[in-house]
């Protein structure tokens, strides 16, 4: 019996470490590489100070996009992506999930521009506090959407210049 079927192979001897591949070899290159994640949560808010219906109570689903780069590890990785997804959970996704912005979030105007930036500032602290743990790992962006089509970004190169 053949082990190709509609043009895919079995594979009947997976690769063993020590056998066929050696730990020196998981690393392939030394680059720094920016990885990305993304997440949802659902949030009412409405804005200070503006005239538009933006003022009245209201609700989003957001989009959240991350893009963190550092130097892959002893086997490959750069950042596993569960420990990103464990950040999000344990230490933003609380403030923002089903909550109403305007008092969870700093006093502050709960527009997609100051917004973008506390969630920048919560995983860099995060990331800080994990320095050990990773190599030179840094956020490059974030990119807010608060709909499918209106997004506001902060970048890394923009923070440091203030």
């Amino acid at each position: 019996m053949t082990n190709d079927f509609f043009g895919f192979r079995i594979v009947e001897n997976l690769q063993k470490m020590d056998k066929d591949i050696k730990k020196s070899e998981l690393q392939y290159h030394k680059k720094r590489v920016l990885v990305s994640k993304e997440f949802t949560f659902d949030a009412a808010h409405h804005l200070h100070c503006y005239e538009g219906k933006c003022k009245n109570l209201h609700g989003h689903t957001y989009k959240v996009v991350f893009g963190i780069s550092g130097f892959v590890d002893e086997i490959g990785l750069v950042i596993d992506f569960g420990d990103i997804k464990e950040i999000w959970k344990k230490e933003i996704e609380i403030y923002l999930d089903h909550r109403y912005l305007n008092e969870t979030l700093p006093k502050m105007n709960t527009t997609a521009e100051n917004m973008v930036v506390w969630i920048y500032e919560k995983m860099m602290e995060s990331l800080n506090k994990r320095s050990e743990q990773y190599n030179g790992v840094r956020v490059e962006f974030v990119r807010l959407y608060e709909t499918p089509t209106s997004y506001a970004e902060v970048r890394r190169e923009w923070m440091e210049v203030e």
